[in-house]
């Protein structure tokens, strides 16, 4: 089987291209570096049935004859122009998004793909509005560029379906961490900084609460869900059911790397720093089979990959 990813040299698409290849799938990855590295691709290009093309999938005149040379039986659409600091300061990037979106699904529609897995986002839910946030009762009161191309996204997956046939599984990501997250995200921010004994930096008084997943619980349910047709058509939150304050996250982090670290307090983000998250992860549990990796466990062994790279 083959399967096209894109933004493979992201953080999470490049696990996923490494778990794919290990169930013995033959991979496509493109990516256009805007926000992805050549180094998570590394342990991927080892594998003889690994190919990478720099491109950029929201022109279609580049994606368009790689996709159809390659002809996939599957896609991940995981390209996106991602972080919270950034999609704020360049919201048209984000917008840019949209024609990706309709280039994947076109060409997929076109081609036959079996079916079309979408990393949306926790962004969808907004500022929330019931716990724990449930994938059938999503809340439409998105507001940042971010998160109307995510809401969009599936809009236009949930369309293909109904006209042209096109399956799909939407993937609602909640706070994945671990090896080779880049410093743009909280847990990796944060375990850099205590390695280096540097200030831990919060908004406002840190009480914001997040749910933190193991990238190796995210690329088990996710794979999963393309080897199972019960989960065809249907949206799947992947996160972590354990609710935790960011203050008290720098602190756990702190005392796990043993730093000297102090936790400064900034003031709050006028926009994009939702006061809570907390997922229903029924499905994810379907999928897993077993129990989400302890967030202690999870830290540590993403604590001992950075110190492999920060300096004192």
């Amino acid at each position: 089987m083959k399967v096209l990813i894109t933004g493979v040299a992201g953080f999470i698409p490049s696990h996923l291209a490494e778990g794919l290849l290990e169930q013995g799938f033959e991979v496509l990855g493109v990516d256009n570096f805007a926000t992805g590295f050549a180094n998570n691709m590394v342990q991927c290009q080892l594998n003889p049935n690994f190919r990478f093309e720099e491109l950029n999938v929201n022109e279609l005149a580049q994606i368009a004859p790689v996709f159809n040379q390659f002809q996939p039986d599957y896609v991940f659409h995981y390209a996106a122009f991602v972080g919270v600091k950034r999609t704020l300061e360049s919201p048209l990037s984000v917008l840019s998004d949209i024609r990706g979106i309709e280039n994947i699904l076109e060409l997929s529609s076109k081609a036959g793909v079996k079916r079309v897995f979408f990393s949306s986002s926790s962004e969808v839910y907004g500022e929330p509005v019931e716990f724990p946030q449930n994938e059938d009762t999503t809340p439409l009161n998105s507001k940042l560029p971010y998160a109307v191309v995510k809401n969009l996204g599936e809009v236009y997956l949930k369309t293909f379906q109904k006209e042209y046939g096109l399956n799909y599984t939407i993937f609602r990501f909640f706070n994945t961490y671990g090896p080779r997250q880049s410093g743009d995200f909280v847990i990796s921010k944060f375990i850099k900084a205590a390695l280096q004994n540097k200030p831990l930096t919060v908004y406002g008084k840190g009480d914001q609460t997040r749910t933190f997943c193991y990238i190796s619980d995210n690329i088990t349910a996710t794979i999963k869900a393309l080897q199972n047709e019960d989960f065809a058509n249907k949206i799947i939150n992947i996160g972590s059911n354990s609710e935790l304050k960011i203050l008290d996250l720098a602190k756990k982090v702190i005392l796990l790397t043993n730093s000297k670290s102090v936790v400064e307090h900034l003031p709050p983000l006028k926009e994009g720093d939702m006061t809570r998250r907390l997922p229903t992860i029924d499905n994810m549990r379907k999928l897993l089979g077993k129990d989400l990796k302890v967030l202690d466990e999870g830290l540590s062994e993403t604590i001992e990959y950075f110190s492999a790279y920060v300096e004192d």
